[in-house]
């Protein structure tokens, strides 16, 4: 009751939506996630047979397919992530303080004292969205949480990723699109730049939660263990180690093909 009237003040406003942490359910955003996850495949393997001549090699034609669904991935995936981390929000309560931050309702992924963009009155992240990319982010961050919200960690890494791992894949295969027997050392320098980032953001995206014994991640069951966390994830590993197999295969070769060239120069100079 106010001091001057019996005017109520105005109720505070609801919680944020929990966390989905359910167990694993196959629901429409599972389907639709996953088709287009293959409706990207599909995209790719698209522009390989647009941009790469019939002659192609197959091994050609897979290092463009991957880079291009990438790309994809890259931009369409890990782009929306950033979209819901930058611009979608939800406001909080006047009366929210330090104390609440183990709210069941409400999970904050920076230290104490410290506040996505500087914003103490807003939460960001995909739990706080209602649109098509919003969803599908909530259906990841059911096996890794830290995906709903905005962890400092994984932001940073795909603020690169999308800015810069994106583009440069888009690179390769506009090189790869060239005649494949020009170039070769060219364009097997840049996936090896490429491939050893894709690694590494891996490492540094899984390794946190590994040293400090998982805390966001769901292993309980097998879609998110084994189709979310490990085949998803797992792509980016097997695939760029291959890579970087095949990079050091033909940088070798082509390192032999010159040493074999100046040992022939030496020999007709003695001659």
């Amino acid at each position: 009751m106010s001091f001057f009237g019996s005017k109520k003040a105005p109720p505070p406003p609801p919680p944020p939506p929990p966390v989905p942490r359910s167990g694993a359910q196959i629901d429409a955003t599972t389907v639709l996630s996953l088709l287009l996850f293959l409706a990207l495949i599909g995209g790719a393997y698209g522009a390989s047979v647009k941009a790469l001549p019939r002659a192609a090699t197959r091994k050609t034609r897979i290092l463009f397919v991957w880079h291009a669904f990438d790309a994809l991935i890259h931009f369409v995936f890990e782009g929306s992530f950033l979209w819901n981390c930058f611009f979608v929000s939800y406001s909080l309560p006047t009366s929210f303080s330090a104390a609440a931050r183990n709210h069941p309702h409400i999970t904050l992924f920076t230290p104490p004292d410290v506040y996505w963009l500087g914003r103490q009155d807003l939460l960001f992240g995909a739990n706080y969205g209602t649109g098509p990319l919003s969803r599908l982010w909530q259906e990841y961050a059911k096996a890794d949480k830290r995906w709903g919200g905005t962890d400092l960690t994984v932001v940073t890494l795909e603020l690169l990723t999308v800015f810069v791992a994106g583009p440069l894949a888009c690179w390769i295969c506009y090189l790869l699109s060239k005649d494949e027997k020009k170039g070769v050392l060219k364009k097997y320098f840049w996936m090896i730049v490429l491939a050893t980032a894709e690694i590494y953001g891996g490492w540094m995206t899984f390794a946190p939660e590994w040293l400090t014994g998982s805390p966001n991640l769901d292993t309980s069951n097998w879609i998110y263990l084994w189709l979310y966390l490990t085949t998803f994830n797992g792509l980016w590993v097997v695939v760029p180690l291959w890579i970087l197999y095949e990079a050091y295969q033909a940088m070798s070769s082509a390192m032999s093909q010159a040493e074999m060239v100046d040992l022939v120069n030496y020999l007709k100079k003695d001659d």
